[in-house]
């Protein structure tokens, strides 16, 4: 199919998400608002082939030109596999003399109290790496120790013998004083002129020296390799010879520019996902659906996001590289904003496996794109659970990738006839409906328990479906759940890539001042809030955003005196100039009972931190998925058996051609939706309408 480009030059705007199985993309023509889309496996020795060779195949099925680009906008798994796999660039750490070994105690909890073996993570600088500088300041910001420049010499001297490329600083109470970090980076960069710096003062100013500190190392470990990444990408694209700019999502679901990107890499490392919530937020406004659980479950995991009256959780901690994945505290404690998502080991690559008591379990390993599942016919010989969604009949092995992909039910049924159910003794089809509602219950037991612990009811929300594999097990899921309906957005399958195009830019900032409420310094405030909003306008000016056209929220972390943790409440604006504190009281003991039910009497109040996220409102309003002959008589395309839990057995299933699917249109349950990127599973006792922004709207009765 061709589109005609005409008088469209420097009007499209590409969004690429990398992830762990397949690399999304989408292509917006701005005056129009119509959105191309495209899937192809990722490439993991090198992410940028699979990304450009996507793009390559998408303009000549399109018939059009990449110079004709005006924005890309990129979403990378780079940070957190970098993370994982343990391959950033070599690090040193200088540091505070006595604190250096910070990163290695930890919060010195045990996150297996049971385990008598437990081995805890290495720190990502190894110990003779962290050097120790003679300096002190106090929580005021005072000096008490002058600054020994010649301890900074003399670990340059070790790291250049070392061949250390990047250098985390982070000096105790630098949050509130960072002159002898800035001094530290002077004379670093005097002796070690090419080498990357990151400064705690500016990755992370917060109080609690374990988050600051292991965040800026964490940030020093990889900025490197963002770097070079990132200009990979810039002289990719000059290759085709378009100058356009190059944006990246963060993890807080907001835009930035690539240089800022650069400079604080850690901020991406959940960059995808946290694209796929705003999609998910964003079609759920189309559907007028403001109260929603985002699912996004892809080829290597899946994750779930609450997002109450249209606007996503948002918090401040994040643990990353986990040595045991769903153990709080086994990973890497980071201070950075980022969506609050919970991951489930499951997604449509995960591995089905029986354990040493011969109990079935799924994942948390994956198949990946490389071998990826049996049915792929690329080597993988595990059975995963796209095999059992092959089997049961959720996915025509004839249409996957549109068709541009074909599939083996016969490998499907081989790897999971040899790995599960013959050594249990059930036939394939009952272990791959085992294999299909373990990974479902799975999902919804942690959807579960992160919903009480937000003190809701799951039954309130509606489940909006994105990712390859979530619409596919989005029935189930909400089934489960007890949910009454399901929203499947068009182009579901690269929904993350989709997100990018709608992704506000944004800018979100913190700093630490700790002191009671009735004895705040209002000079040292506004001195402190102005600074922040300074730097939220440059870094939205960097991405075109004009300062009238910026909103700004305040926000302050609160908490009684001699409390450890810190409850965040909206702070006025009219705050800063009234020096009235009784607004940020009564806010604060509101939101504080209503989370735990109750309020201490006669305990003074505190604030520990500030925040202010600065952002422009959406980029684009509205997506018009490009569509092949819409044609309401047409669209169904056929019938087939498909395997439905509730039943416990086949039911003869109408299938229909998404693309064909007009507005209006409404059919009952059971039935299946197919699209190139994804297929949507409706089960019986459903009913499916389509709304006029093509999303997919099951209703469960």
């Amino acid at each position: 199919m061709s589109i005609n480009t005409k008088d469209k030059i420097g009007k499209w705007m590409v969004g690429s998400d990398v992830g762990g199985t397949f690399t999304d993309l989408t292509m917006l023509d701005k005056e129009s608002g119509t959105v191309l889309t495209g899937k192809i496996l990722t490439t993991p020795d090198d992410p940028s082939r699979a990304i450009f060779n996507g793009l390559d195949q998408m303009t000549k099925q399109y018939g059009l030109d990449l110079k004709d680009v005006e924005t890309f906008i990129h979403g990378t798994t780079l940070i957190a596999n970098t993370m994982i796999e343990r391959k950033g660039v070599p690090t040193g750490l200088i540091t505070t003399a006595g604190y250096r070994d910070v990163i290695e105690i930890g919060n010195e909890m045990r996150f297996d109290i049971f385990d008598l073996f437990m081995k805890k993570m290495e720190p990502l600088v190894p110990r003779f790496l962290r050097r120790e500088v003679r300096e002190r300041v106090d929580s005021e910001g005072a000096v008490l120790v002058d600054f020994h420049e010649e301890d900074v010499r003399q670990a340059a001297a070790l790291f250049k013998e070392q061949g250390i490329q990047s250098v985390a600083i982070a000096f105790i109470n630098s949050y509130r004083n960072p002159e002898h970090e800035k001094l530290a980076e002077r004379i670093l960069l005097e002796e070690m002129p090419e080498v990357s710096v990151s400064l705690s003062s500016d990755v992370a100013p917060e109080i609690r020296e374990l988050e600051r500190f292991s965040t800026t190392v964490a940030n020093a470990y990889v900025k490197p390799l963002l770097r070079t990444y990132i200009a990979k990408q810039e002289r990719s694209l000059a290759a085709y010879g378009t100058d356009a700019s190059v944006n990246v999502v963060m993890s807080n679901g907001g835009l930035t520019d690539a240089e800022s990107a650069a400079a604080y890499p850690i901020r991406l490392i959940e960059s995808g996902p946290a694209a796929g919530v705003i999609a998910a937020a964003f079609h759920g406004r189309m559907a007028g659906e403001n109260q929603i659980i985002a699912f996004d479950m892809g080829g290597t995991t899946a994750k779930m996001c609450l997002v109450r009256d249209g606007s996503p959780n948002r918090v401040y901690e994040f643990e990353a590289a986990r040595m045991q994945r769903f153990k709080k505290g086994s990973g890497i404690q980071l201070r950075i904003p980022v969506m609050e998502m919970i991951e489930i080991g499951a997604g449509g690559g995960s591995i089905a496996h029986l354990d040493n008591m011969n109990m079935l379990k799924i994942g948390p390993e994956s198949a990946g794109s490389v071998p990826g599942p049996a049915c792929y016919d690329l080597g993988g010989e595990d059975p995963v659970v796209t095999d059992a969604d092959v089997l049961l009949g959720y996915l025509d092995p004839d249409y996957f990738l549109g068709g541009d992909m074909q599939l083996s039910a016969e490998l499907a049924e081989r790897a999971i006839a040899n790995k599960v159910a013959i050594p249990l003794g059930i036939s394939s089809i009952e272990a791959a409906a085992g294999i299909h509602e373990i990974v479902n219950h799975n999902m919804v037991s942690a959807a579960r328990i992160h919903i009480a612990e937000k003190g809701t009811d799951p039954r309130k929300f509606s489940l909006v479906a994105t990712g390859g594999a979530g619409p596919v097990h989005a029935y189930g899921i909400a089934r489960l759940l007890g949910l009454g309906r399901i929203v499947c957005p068009p182009a579901t399958g690269v929904a993350s890539a989709a997100g990018m195009l709608v992704a506000p830019p944004m800018v979100e900032l913190g700093r630490s001042y700790v002191s009671s409420l009735d004895a705040l310094d209002w000079a040292y405030l506004r001195s402190l809030f102005a600074d922040m909003r300074k730097n939220a306008a440059e870094g939205l000016g960097k991405v075109g955003v004009r300062e009238e056209e910026m909103e700004t929220m305040y926000t302050a972390e609160m908490r009684y005196a001699g409390q450890g943790y810190e409850i965040a409440v909206k702070f006025p604006e009219s705050m800063l100039i009234d020096e009235d504190t009784s607004v940020l009281e009564t806010a604060f003991l509101k939101e504080y009972e209503a989370t735990f039910g109750h309020c201490p009497q006669g305990v003074s109040l505190e604030i520990i931190n500030l925040r202010l996220r600065s952002f422009a409102p959406e980029q684009v309003s509205n997506l018009r998925f490009n569509r092949y002959d819409p044609d309401g008589e047409k669209a169904l395309k056929g019938r087939r058996n498909v395997y439905f839990h509730e039943i416990k057995s086949f039911a003869d299933t109408a299938v229909y051609d998404r693309y064909r699917l007009v507005p209006g249109t409404t059919v009952p349950g059971p039935a299946v939706i197919e699209e190139r990127e994804s297929t949507v599973v409706a089960g019986p006792n459903t009913t499916i309408k389509v709304d006029g922004h093509l999303n997919l709207v099951i209703d469960l009765h």
